[in-house]
């Protein structure tokens, strides 16, 4: 494979950074790819539920699917907890930075605040307040992330639900990683 000339950017050519721009179209190109095969290890991890956080994303993405969500709030509710194994103090922000450059703000936002929102299940029998989400409250997406926390993610820890593989969700990752990024 041809490679730069250049050990510093700064003396980098017109010619090096035209080859650098052509393999990172390509690389961009496998982002679908990557992420399914990052969806597959979400097998592991933090234990103590009834069923992994792979099933837990495909059970969230079948409940959105079912209830005839938009593409990419499918994809949202796939990879909305897709931080979990390398950033779990931060996994929503993780996931809604995947996601932003092919989502609408809007999309980007529930997954980014979804964690604040779910605390309202829990945080009050750690000591948190569950109502740490009122802190948005009046934001133009307050309710649709208070809807996904509710009718999708909090419920999708169900053993015995019927859940989609993640083969079925494959085409619209491919779909919404395929878009041309938005300008965000």
């Amino acid at each position: 494979m041809k490679k730069v000339k250049f050990t510093e950017m700064r003396k980098g050519s017109k010619e090096d950074y035209l080859l650098l721009n052509k393999l990172e179209k390509k690389f961009v190109e496998g982002t679908a790819d990557r992420i399914l095969k990052t969806m597959q290890g979400l097998t592991s991890g933090l234990g103590g539920y009834q069923i992994n956080r792979l099933e837990h994303s495909l059970q969230t993405a079948t409940r959105a699917l079912k209830e005839n969500a938009s593409d990419e709030m499918i994809v949202a509710s796939l990879l909305h907890d897709i931080g979990d194994e390398l950033a779990p103090n931060n996994h929503a922000e993780f996931a809604s930075a995947v996601l932003r450059p092919y989502v609408t703000e809007k999309t980007a936002w529930i997954v980014e605040k979804h964690g604040i929102f779910q605390m309202y299940y829990y945080a009050h029998h750690l000591g948190g307040n569950k109502n740490e989400k009122e802190k948005y409250k009046g934001h133009k997406y307050y309710q649709a992330t208070i809807d996904f926390c509710e009718k999708w993610d909090q419920k999708s820890f169900d053993p015995n639900y019927d859940t989609l593989p993640l083969k079925e969700f494959e085409s619209y990752v491919r779909k919404i990683f395929s878009r041309t990024p938005y300008a965000q």
